[in-house]
């Protein structure tokens, strides 16, 4: 039997019909299966998290069917309560399915501690900059009898003197004493 014979036979119409039916079933089948099990139809809208402590934020996500982890903590906001949420992923608003996972970045409790640099002998100036740089704020000064006018001899924090290396945290207000040039 020659090859242009076959396809012109009835058995093969009938074997390309049968493929054909086959191929739309299994496509109908597997359209109707990915709609039932990926529950096509269900939408979930993510509520607003901001603010919100991880107690409130359980609560309110376990009503839904939802669930959450702590991806990270974001840098201390004092205009947001501690240990609050500060971001969300996905959005207020946002259409989610059940048992889906909502990703949050919290607020720390405080800012984050920095370590003292040593700036003994350093000018005012030098020190200042350096000290607002890593995320202090400069206070007040104080003067005591040396040789160099403005030159940093020591730090303090809350009437405490500091050593260089010790922590802090960030936006804590340093004073600084410094050299009168009146001294030997």
């Amino acid at each position: 039997m020659s090859f242009f014979r076959f396809i012109k036979s009835k058995s093969f119409f009938i074997q390309v019909g049968i493929a054909v039916v086959g191929v739309l079933l299994f496509i109908f089948i597997l359209q109707w299966w990915l709609g039932y099990t990926t529950n096509h139809d269900q939408k979930i809208q993510v509520p607003d998290l901001n603010r919100m402590s991880l107690v409130d934020v359980e609560a309110k996500l376990k009503e839904l069917d939802l669930d959450f982890i702590v991806i990270d903590s974001a840098s201390y906001n004092p205009n947001y309560p501690k240990r609050s949420v500060i971001e969300q992923s996905p959005e207020a608003g946002d259409f989610v399915k059940e048992k889906r996972k909502i990703y949050l970045t919290l607020n720390p409790s405080k800012y984050r501690d920095i370590t003292i640099p040593d700036l003994n002998g350093r000018t005012k100036r030098q020190a200042m900059t350096q000290l607002q740089s890593i995320g202090f704020k400069v206070g007040e000064f104080s003067y005591v009898r040396d040789i160099g006018k403005d030159v940093v001899r020591g730090l303090k924090f809350n009437g405490r003197k500091l050593k260089p290396g010790e922590k802090l945290p960030k936006n804590a207000v340093i004073d600084m004493i410094l050299g009168d040039g009146k001294g030997r």
